[in-house]
């Protein structure tokens, strides 16, 4: 029984070496980073105005939040994507590694 669950984990641990490290899994990855920041960032809200500032006022946020937008956001939302879609992909291996220990449980019993 002990070589069997030694056996479930060490494909377990391949597979997520496969997830970590396989460069067609992380072209998928990125891919589907890139999808979900696009659509994060195209859902970014906009500051409006309850009085109407002077004009320099209203110019120097408008810059602020523009470089916000464009230069520091997308990398950073990017890169917690990434980690969320790897997160998700070992959570499914380790479901499928405990499904198959308690399989392995189920069969031993009878």
């Amino acid at each position: 029984m002990q070589r069997k669950f030694a056996e479930a984990l060490k494909t377990f641990r391949k597979e997520v070496y496969k997830v970590e490290h396989d460069a067609d899994q992380l072209k998928e990855i990125t891919d589907d980073a890139l999808s979900l920041t696009k659509d994060a960032l195209d859902n970014a809200y906009h500051y409006h105005f309850h009085k109407l500032p002077d004009a320099s006022r209203a110019e120097v946020i408008n810059m602020i939040n523009n470089y916000t937008l464009e230069a520091l956001l997308p990398p950073i939302v990017e890169k917690i994507n990434k980690r969320h879609l790897m997160l998700e992909r070992k959570l499914d291996l380790l479901v499928s590694l405990l499904e198959e220990a308690l399989d392995k449980i189920n069969k031993e019993d009878r």
